[in-house]
């Protein structure tokens, strides 16, 4: 277990899943980063980070069009469309976006035929199956089969992965939530819903990368003040360090006094004992009166 002072947060939240983002970057970019990805900066504050053979890109765009904080782009042909595309709401754990660029970044180092490589297309719901396989091993549950739609869900029903089955328009995959892949959670009541997207040749690997951080039983640190509330209300939490016992007040002290047993005296207490003692001695004798 870290230091409690290397902690990002006071609580731990449990379903990681209601943990709401961090809005912080960095930890998300660093995996990128330390491959030798350029990284620009726009006046708005938003980051544009390209890998160095410009066939990765990614945005972190808190001052986009709409609320896809992270787009995530792979290109076979560096002037052609996006080969697949991975895009995350603002609303969506960081930690869900820094494990997909650490097996992104993992890949890439691999090479293009491991970042590139498309999904089994003579039967992609056999390979798609793979990336449910940690869904399915921490509880989530298939739900009623929909024509063309794999589902499944939290017993709490508060998160849920959609497969899409058949052709879909590779435009609306890239800027929709019509993709391949969809993922969301959150409460069922207020604003604080997530979501992740990853088109149809996105590799599975790094689809289950999402899969599997996204249903880890290991709850995730926040600042519970900054928390949404409807995200408080909802998600277990945990304090980061134990409370301390209280500290006894005087009544407490006086309390405990009254309540102790009597001290023993100093006179002596008989105790049993097996071994054997010598005979006492006789008391001396009088002379009778006659």
């Amino acid at each position: 277990m870290p230091d409690t002072e290397e902690i990002d947060g006071d609580a731990y939240v449990s379903p990681r899943y209601l943990a709401g983002s961090t809005y912080i970057g960095d930890p998300a970019l660093e995996p990128l980063l330390a491959l030798g990805f350029d990284l620009h900066n726009d006046d708005l504050g938003n980051a544009y980070v390209t890998a160095p053979d410009h066939r990765i890109r990614l945005g972190f765009l808190p001052e986009g069009d709409d609320d896809g904080l992270w787009r995530i782009n792979a290109y076979r042909d560096r002037f052609g469309p996006p080969a697949w595309g991975v895009s995350f709401n603002d609303s969506a754990p960081t930690e869900f976006v820094t494990a997909f660029t650490t097996a992104l970044a993992q890949a890439y180092t691999a090479g293009p035929d491991t970042y590139l490589a498309e999904p089994d297309l003579k039967d992609p719901e056999l390979g798609a199956f793979d990336a449910v396989v940690p869904l399915i091993k921490n509880g989530w549950q298939f739900q009623h089969p929909r024509w063309g739609v794999m589902e499944l869900k939290t017993p709490d029903g508060m998160a849920t992965c959609e497969y899409t089955t058949g052709h879909l328009s590779a435009e609306k995959e890239l800027t929709t939530l019509q993709a391949r892949w969809h993922l969301w959670g959150g409460p069922k009541n207020g604003y604080a819903h997530w979501y992740a997207t990853a088109t149809t040749h996105t590799p599975i690997p790094l689809v289950k990368a999402i899969t599997q951080s996204v249903s880890d039983p290991v709850p995730l640190p926040r600042w519970k003040d900054s928390m949404l509330p409807w995200l408080r209300e909802a998600a277990q939490l945990t304090p980061v360090t134990p409370l301390a016992p209280p500290v006894p007040t005087p009544l407490d002290v006086q309390r405990a006094l009254t309540r102790r047993p009597p001290a023993l005296g100093t006179r002596s207490v008989p105790r049993w004992s097996t071994a054997t003692l010598p005979p006492a001695p006789a008391a001396p004798r009088t002379a009778a009166h006659r």
